[in-house]
């Protein structure tokens, strides 16, 4: 009898797609599109860890640029004027 091998995916479980999306919209609509995926419960227990770590990041980056963004405005209302923030961070 033959032996039989088993293919595994070209990417593991550990990693993480770490691509930053360009904008928050960008972000917020492949989180959308992730969430309505993962609602869907048609994908395979692997995909899904794949697709929550992407969310996951995803929506760390939506929380991200609504914080700068609110800093922002908390400058503009500070002082009157908008002033360029500059994250600390960064």
């Amino acid at each position: 009898m033959p032996a039989t091998t088993t293919k595994k995916s070209s990417k593991s479980t550990a990693e993480v797609d770490v691509q930053l999306p360009k904008n928050f919209e960008q972000a917020y609509a492949e989180l959308e599109s992730i969430v309505a995926q993962m609602e869907s419960g048609q994908m395979q227990l692997e995909a899904s860890l794949t697709a929550y770590t992407r969310g996951n990041f995803l929506l760390q980056f939506c929380q991200k640029s609504l914080a700068d963004v609110e800093q922002q405005v908390q400058i503009l209302n500070d002082k009157n004027q908008l002033v360029t923030f500059k994250p600390e961070h960064d």
